[in-house]
């Protein structure tokens, strides 16, 4: 039963992925017909559909469009794989509930983030009303705990606007304050905490050693650790808060 689940969600994942690849593409290019017709990047045919199916097509053409033979990007099969698999590990660690479909639709929208950032340096707002949706969600078919949620919507990216402010824009952007916000509708504040800790340690670390590598002083698009973070603190964030507070009481 459990293998069944993780072809479907895995299935299902791909699927997303390859619309995940059109929003990527055509969201900074702010193209109006977002859904309009595929078409080859390099020669301008319009794709048949047995010719966009997510991996399989990638593989079975060579990674090359059938037309005029130009190399497809590798971001095509490598967006759709990621999407699937960690569907499949939030299934995993979350089972099938309320909480996994929409961390799933949260993970596709913190992908097309991460990209999107890392190429432009900018969050499209629209990705980060679509969290904020599922936050709303989130809250509904949790009022109990309605709190947790409102508190999350402010307490991350009340501070992280504070810095805005302060650095004039230089130490945080716009859009990483708003993906905050929305994120920490969805988790809560406790997770939303641990979403951004995770976050900062991802960046500096990953960071500065590109910079080493790369003996460049590149700025740094946030946007990507920050969804990184938002990820781990959906699959762990309990977890992490837990050992915190026991480390807390032990030392207390």
């Amino acid at each position: 039963m459990v293998f069944k689940f993780c072809l479907v969600f895995f299935l299902y994942g791909i699927f997303i992925g390859s619309l995940l690849n059109v929003l990527i593409i055509r969201v900074p290019e702010k193209e109006r017909k977002l859904f309009a017709p595929s078409i080859c990047m390099s020669c301008k045919t319009k794709l048949k559909w047995y010719e966009m199916i997510p991996i399989i097509s990638y593989i079975i053409l060579g990674g090359k469009c059938r037309h005029c033979k130009e190399k497809i990007s590798l971001q095509y099969p490598l967006v759709e794989f990621l999407n699937g698999l960690l569907y499949v590990l939030l299934y995993l660690v979350k089972g099938v509930t309320v909480e996994t479909f929409l961390y799933c639709l949260c993970t596709s929208a913190l992908i097309c983030i991460s990209v999107i950032d890392w190429r432009t340096y900018e969050i499209p707002v629209g990705f980060n009303i679509f969290i904020l949706f599922l936050g709303l969600i989130r809250l509904v078919t949790d009022l109990g705990n309605w709190s947790q949620y409102v508190i999350g919507l402010f307490a991350v990216s009340g501070f992280l606007y504070l810095l805005l402010i302060v650095t004039n824009g230089r130490g945080i952007g716009g859009g990483d304050v708003k993906l905050m916000a929305a994120t920490g509708l969805l988790l809560g504040w406790q997770l939303n905490v641990v979403a951004l800790m995770m976050g900062c340690i991802l960046g500096s670390v990953i960071h500065l050693s590109i910079m080493a590598i790369k003996k460049t002083d590149k700025v740094l698009a946030f946007g990507p650790y920050l969804s990184a973070g938002v990820f781990i603190a959906m699959i762990w964030g309990e977890q992490l808060v837990s050992w915190y507070l026991g480390i807390v009481g032990i030392w207390s």
